[in-house]
């Protein structure tokens, strides 16, 4: 397979993110908007209670969802898509009368929804869910074996929504505050799920459950199921909050090269944690899980399938030498848990926020280890991935992602901005200050965006609306002759004026462009273009 098709894979333009014009149904405003039937109750905690049937391919169970009443209301709204079926939902022993449109099921309450009262009701369902076809892009679950004939299964439902395999309140805004995942399996698999292992439960029917307690807010899309002839180990991990338990799940032919591959996992917590700051879930322990896919990014529960192997599948996406320096999943993935899964969007047209910081994150964990070069040399490959055709933000309440440009565009849109604050111990500081600021939240664009320009004392706005909002990329025109710099931008929006570093005979100078021409006296007889900025260069 070449490496274009397997980056074609990666950035997800299969399914979710297309290059054509769409239109958006009832459906996805019912699942990417706030709907009058959510805003009115704030979760509090899941008890997801399972039983996973392999040979069945099926999942039964129920959901209990605690929650605080925000507002007064008798109607709520439940997430869960076919061909699962909602069985009955109960509130105080009572059975409630459930309303259906398409994904989206409306609970009318029995009882008076006072402001501040703490509820639950349980969501009883059953059924096969949609099988991820090609995990973990088009999302559900994944139905295997593996090399010995043993089950082998897996969950992944990035975009499409966890509503896909359990009900749930199925928008990124409202982040429940703990949960508990308890999962019934054959006797003779593990399930591996979000948090710390409470205990096992063994049956007389030849089954075992597993009960995982996550202790800290999580997304819909981070919980996971994980099952197979699993096996385990670890290590104890000194951080920046004290002894972190990081754990490995893999399938037990696989041990020994488990063991030789996961030394990037302690070297990745320890170059994000000198970048990011302290991880974010110690309480929940940190977890690399082995599954039948390519890998995402469950919080403290990061699944991998890169075949044992370092770069994407094998492959340097850079072709610069340096991605194959590293194990691509596991750097990727688990850098999401600063970026998706500490700090989340609120809508999916942010999701920027998640995929442009994480890709960036790789050629941060390469310049921990190797330098600012090499780093450099990194995103700056990845380049030629960027298409610019869309937006890199999407369309707002609708669930609709922006382009897959989000990855890398956002890594080089943040290796300029990089460039443009100079200072490295002060850019640090702002990726810090974000995690921090933003510890456990839901945000939008405009947050990120106030807080960098606040903390880096730089008017970004049109910055970030070049990058963000249009497919132009700057294109520098100029002309260098007998000293004298002659220089503008054009394919730019109006007022955007971003200072770029130049090189006359290898010594570095600022220049300013805008719209307008401009001349700048030097002394030396070439000139060229810091790389680093993401723009296009055009000599006359």
């Amino acid at each position: 397979m070449n490496k274009s098709l397997l980056f074609s894979l990666f950035i997800f333009q299969t399914l979710f993110l297309s290059a054509q014009e769409q239109t958006f149904t009832r459906q996805d405003t019912l699942r990417g908007s706030i709907t009058a039937e959510r805003e009115w109750w704030d979760l509090t905690f899941y008890h997801l209670d399972i039983k996973v049937d392999p040979d069945t391919e099926s999942i039964s169970g129920k959901n209990t969802i605690h929650y605080t009443v925000v507002k007064e209301h008798d109607v709520l709204q439940v997430d869960l898509q076919p061909p699962l079926k909602i069985e009955k939902v109960l509130q105080d022993g009572k059975e409630l009368k459930i309303k259906s449109d398409g994904n989206a099921h409306f609970i009318t309450l029995a009882k008076a929804q006072t402001k501040g009262n703490q509820n639950a009701i349980e969501v009883y369902y059953a059924g096969k869910p949609r099988e991820a076809v090609r995990a973990p892009w088009d999302g559900g679950i994944s139905w295997k074996k593996d090399e010995n004939g043993n089950n082998f299964v897996a969950s992944s439902c990035q975009g499409l929504g966890a509503s896909v395999w359990w009900p749930n309140k199925d928008h990124m805004y409202d982040e429940v505050d703990s949960m508990l995942v308890s999962v019934n399996v054959p006797k003779n698999l593990i399930n591996v799920s979000n948090g710390r292992l409470r205990n096992v439960e063994e049956h007389d029917n030849d089954t075992k459950t597993f009960h995982w307690f996550v202790s800290n807010p999580i997304n819909n899309y981070g919980v996971n199921i994980n099952i197979g002839d699993y096996v385990h180990f670890g290590e104890k991990y000194e951080g920046e909050k004290g002894t972190l338990d990081m754990d490995y799940y893999v399938l037990r032919d696989n041990l020994e090269k488990a063991k030789k591959q996961f030394k990037d996992a302690p070297k990745m917590m320890k170059a994000f944690e000198h970048w990011f700051g302290p991880y974010p879930f110690y309480e929940d322990s940190f977890k690399l899980v082995e599954v039948p896919y390519l890998g995402m990014e469950h919080q403290s529960s990061v699944t991998y399938g890169n075949k044992y192997v370092n770069g994407y599948l094998g492959n340097d996406l850079s072709d610069s030498g340096w991605g194959l320096k590293f194990d691509f999943i596991i750097i990727h993935e688990a850098g999401h848990e600063w970026f998706a899964n500490n700090i989340t969007y609120k809508d999916a047209a942010d999701m920027w926020i998640h995929e442009g910081f994480t890709a960036y994150s790789e050629n941060l964990f390469l310049d921990y280890y190797y330098g600012k070069k090499a780093s450099a040399e990194y995103v700056i490959g990845t380049r030629r991935h960027i298409q610019n055709d869309k937006p890199v933000i999407g369309s707002y309440n609708v669930n609709n992602e922006g382009s897959s440009d989000m990855y890398y565009k956002g890594a080089n849109m943040l290796h300029t901005l990089r460039q443009l604050i100079e200072d490295d111990e002060k850019w640090r500081s702002i990726l810090r200050g974000l995690n921090k600021t933003f510890y456990h939240q839901t945000v939008t664009t405009k947050q990120i965006e106030d807080y960098i320009s606040t903390a880096s004392k730089i008017d970004l706005t049109e910055f970030f609306e070049q990058y963000l909002r249009t497919t132009q990329i700057p294109t520098l025109e100029y002309t260098f002759e007998k000293g004298k710099l002659k220089y503008r931008y054009t394919n730019i929006i109006e007022k955007f004026d971003m200072p770029v570093r130049i090189f006359v005979d290898d010594k570095a100078d600022w220049i300013q462009p805008n719209s307008k021409w401009q001349t700048k006296e030097l002394k030396g007889n070439n000139i060229s273009i810091d790389s680093n900025f993401y723009v296009n260069t055009k000599p006359l």
